[in-house]
Protein backbone atom coordinates (compact mmCIF):
# COMPACT_ATOMS: atom_id res chain seq x y z
CA UNK A 1 0.00 0.00 0.00
CA UNK A 2 1.13 3.77 -0.10
CA UNK A 3 0.22 6.99 0.64
CA UNK A 4 -1.27 9.71 -2.24
CA UNK A 5 -0.92 13.17 -2.65
CA UNK A 6 -4.53 14.57 -3.98
CA UNK A 7 -5.43 17.91 -5.79
CA UNK A 8 -5.68 19.73 -2.73
CA UNK A 9 -2.19 20.16 -2.59
CA UNK A 10 -2.35 21.39 -6.23
CA UNK A 11 -1.02 25.37 -5.74
CA UNK A 12 -0.54 24.81 -2.09
CA UNK A 13 2.32 22.49 -2.05
CA UNK A 14 2.97 22.72 1.28
CA UNK A 15 6.21 20.62 1.88
CA UNK A 16 5.70 19.69 6.21
CA UNK A 17 5.27 16.16 4.84
CA UNK A 18 8.64 15.91 3.13
CA UNK A 19 10.49 16.34 6.19
CA UNK A 20 9.18 13.26 8.50
CA UNK A 21 9.27 10.91 5.31
CA UNK A 22 11.76 8.24 6.39
CA UNK A 23 12.41 6.80 3.00
CA UNK A 24 12.70 10.30 0.95
CA UNK A 25 9.91 9.35 -0.99
CA UNK A 26 8.09 12.69 -2.26
CA UNK A 27 8.64 14.29 -5.39
CA UNK A 28 8.25 18.18 -6.12
CA UNK A 29 6.37 19.79 -9.64
CA UNK A 30 6.44 23.26 -10.10
CA UNK A 31 2.95 23.58 -7.81
CA UNK A 32 2.42 20.07 -6.80
CA UNK A 33 4.07 17.45 -5.07
CA UNK A 34 3.55 13.63 -5.55
CA UNK A 35 4.69 10.56 -3.52
CA UNK A 36 6.57 7.29 -5.23
CA UNK A 37 3.90 4.51 -4.82
CA UNK A 38 6.94 1.93 -5.09
CA UNK A 39 8.92 3.81 -2.37
CA UNK A 40 6.23 4.69 -0.01
CA UNK A 41 6.55 1.96 2.75
CA UNK A 42 2.92 2.60 4.26
CA UNK A 43 4.84 4.55 7.74
CA UNK A 44 1.87 7.20 7.97
CA UNK A 45 4.26 9.99 8.91
CA UNK A 46 3.15 12.01 6.25
CA UNK A 47 -0.68 11.94 6.22
CA UNK A 48 -1.28 14.63 9.29
CA UNK A 49 1.82 16.74 8.56
CA UNK A 50 -0.45 18.28 5.65
CA UNK A 51 -2.20 21.56 6.20
CA UNK A 52 -4.77 20.72 3.88
CA UNK A 53 -5.00 17.29 4.11
CA UNK A 54 -4.21 16.73 0.77
CA UNK A 55 -2.67 13.03 1.57
CA UNK A 56 -5.14 10.24 1.61
CA UNK A 57 -4.18 6.27 2.73
CA UNK A 58 -4.59 4.42 -0.80
CA UNK A 59 -7.28 2.39 0.95
CA UNK A 60 -8.91 5.44 2.23
CA UNK A 61 -8.82 7.34 -1.49
CA UNK A 62 -11.96 9.02 -2.13
CA UNK A 63 -13.56 7.70 -5.14
CA UNK A 64 -12.92 11.70 -6.69
CA UNK A 65 -9.38 10.89 -5.95
CA UNK A 66 -8.80 8.12 -7.25
CA UNK A 67 -6.84 9.05 -10.66
CA UNK A 68 -4.07 10.53 -8.20
CA UNK A 69 -3.07 6.94 -7.58
CA UNK A 70 -1.41 6.59 -11.41
CA UNK A 71 -1.15 10.32 -11.37
CA UNK A 72 1.35 10.04 -8.48
CA UNK A 73 3.01 7.13 -9.94
CA UNK A 74 3.72 9.09 -13.26
CA UNK A 75 4.67 12.45 -11.88
CA UNK A 76 7.40 10.46 -9.71
CA UNK A 77 9.30 9.34 -12.54
CA UNK A 78 9.51 12.51 -13.93
CA UNK A 79 10.05 15.15 -11.54
CA UNK A 80 13.18 15.71 -8.86
CA UNK A 81 12.77 14.28 -5.43
CA UNK A 82 12.76 16.76 -2.48
CA UNK A 83 13.34 15.74 1.00
CA UNK A 84 13.45 18.88 2.96
CA UNK A 85 10.79 21.53 3.50
CA UNK A 86 10.36 24.39 1.46
CA UNK A 87 8.60 27.42 1.64
CA UNK A 88 5.21 27.37 0.29
CA UNK A 89 3.66 29.61 -2.85
CA UNK A 90 3.58 32.98 -1.68
CA UNK A 91 -0.44 32.46 -2.50
CA UNK A 92 -1.01 29.24 -1.15
CA UNK A 93 -3.52 30.21 1.55
CA UNK A 94 -5.82 31.36 -0.89
CA UNK A 95 -5.70 28.22 -2.65
CA UNK A 96 -6.40 25.77 0.61
CA UNK A 97 -10.33 25.86 -0.03
CA UNK A 98 -10.53 25.98 -3.70
CA UNK A 99 -11.99 22.75 -5.16
CA UNK A 100 -11.60 21.06 -8.79
CA UNK A 101 -7.92 21.84 -8.73
CA UNK A 102 -6.52 19.44 -11.45
CA UNK A 103 -7.40 22.06 -14.47
CA UNK A 104 -4.10 24.28 -12.79
CA UNK A 105 -1.73 21.17 -12.16
CA UNK A 106 1.55 22.11 -13.68
CA UNK A 107 3.55 19.31 -14.92
CA UNK A 108 6.37 20.59 -16.37
CA UNK A 109 8.86 23.28 -14.83
CA UNK A 110 9.42 26.17 -16.68
CA UNK A 111 12.11 26.00 -18.83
Amino acid sequence: MTFVVTEKCIRCKYTDCVEVCPVDCFYEGPNFLVINPTECIDCALCEPECPVNAIYSEDDLPDKYQSYLPLNAELSEKWPNINRRKDAPADADQWTEIEDKLQYLEKEWPK
